[in-house]
């Protein structure tokens, strides 16, 4: 099968590169010396243009937001072609991507919006989780190809809901870590020492992936990898208290957590990762976590 891959990041470049193995990739990158180094490295085609993916039985675009999304649409739709799959990858809005989906349609081309989960570390090792909205037709295609970037791949339902799905479960997420750092603040501040407090935590009803998994390293060991930017988590909070605002829902606890992140992202630096909220914390407190 020949897939165009449009998006070659943190994500896009391990996921082009295991549907390589299987299919003829062509690739495309704004940064064209990413797409260069995969084709050399992995096997894959080089796009001279970002039309060539057009030519393609599937296109997948795994992008920054839906803008951007939004754009490679209006440039490939006079190049597109009936019956191609559109597998956006993209943490997106599920408002744009029912726009989308008809657009897409009006040319013939169906449309999923397929967002994942795992980190890099999932797609490096292709057992991302990937929730799909779509129609059932679409969802199978879809999973056919993403077999061999994902471990769990979830049908959501219809076109926008993976999209919707994923922004809200990143919502829990961030509430989590927030909450959890002001708790373990407070227990450290108190003088209790942090790896008691994270074993308290994880042996009882306070345990979550993010005291289990993503805080111990940050907070125990100092160590701060990128994961995934606060600008992109600090996006997709934003994409679901815009869901609330739209379904006229109370949503307290939601729109907190949009206000601190958006806080925490005008005082760190550009490339932070979400979990470097914890420094926010700390800082607001006037007291170090190491």
């Amino acid at each position: 099968m020949k897939i165009g891959f449009i998006g070659l990041g943190a994500m896009g470049f391990p996921m082009a590169r295991h549907l390589a193995k299987e299919h003829h990739v062509i690739v495309w990158n704004r940064t064209r010396e990413k797409a260069e180094r995969h084709a050399r490295e992995h096997g894959s085609t080089l796009a001279d243009d970002i039309a060539d993916t057009a030519r393609a039985d599937v296109i997948i675009t795994m992008l920054p937001t839906s803008r951007e999304v939004d754009e490679v649409v209006g440039r490939l739709l006079p190049h597109l072609r009936e019956g191609t799959l559109w597998i956006d990858a993209t943490s997106g809005d599920p408002n744009v991507s029912r726009e989308t989906a008809g657009r897409l349609a009006a040319k013939g081309v169906a449309f999923v919006d397929a967002p994942v989960t795992g980190a890099t570390v999932g797609a490096e090792n292709a057992t991302l989780t990937i929730m799909i909205g779509g129609s059932a037709a679409d969802f199978e295609r879809a999973r056919d190809v993403l077999r061999l970037c994902g471990k769990t791949i979830i049908h959501a339902g219809a076109a926008g809901a993976g999209h919707a799905i994923k922004v809200l479960t990143n919502s829990i997420m961030g509430a989590t870590v927030w909450m959890t750092s002001e708790c373990l603040l407070l227990a450290k501040r108190y003088g209790i020492d942090l790896k008691t407090a994270f074993a308290v935590t994880n042996s009882g009803s306070g345990r979550s992936n993010a005291s289990e998994n993503l805080l111990p390293m940050r907070l125990l060991e100092g160590k701060w990898p990128l994961v995934f930017k606060l600008a992109h988590h600090d996006k997709d909070i934003r994409i679901a208290a815009s869901i609330a605002h739209d379904q006229h829902a109370s949503t307290p606890m939601l729109a907190l957590t949009q206000q601190l992140f958006t806080a925490a992202l005008n005082e760190l630096p550009e490339n932070a990762d979400y979990i470097e909220v914890a420094k926010v914390i700390a800082r607001w407190n006037k007291t170090e976590w190491s």
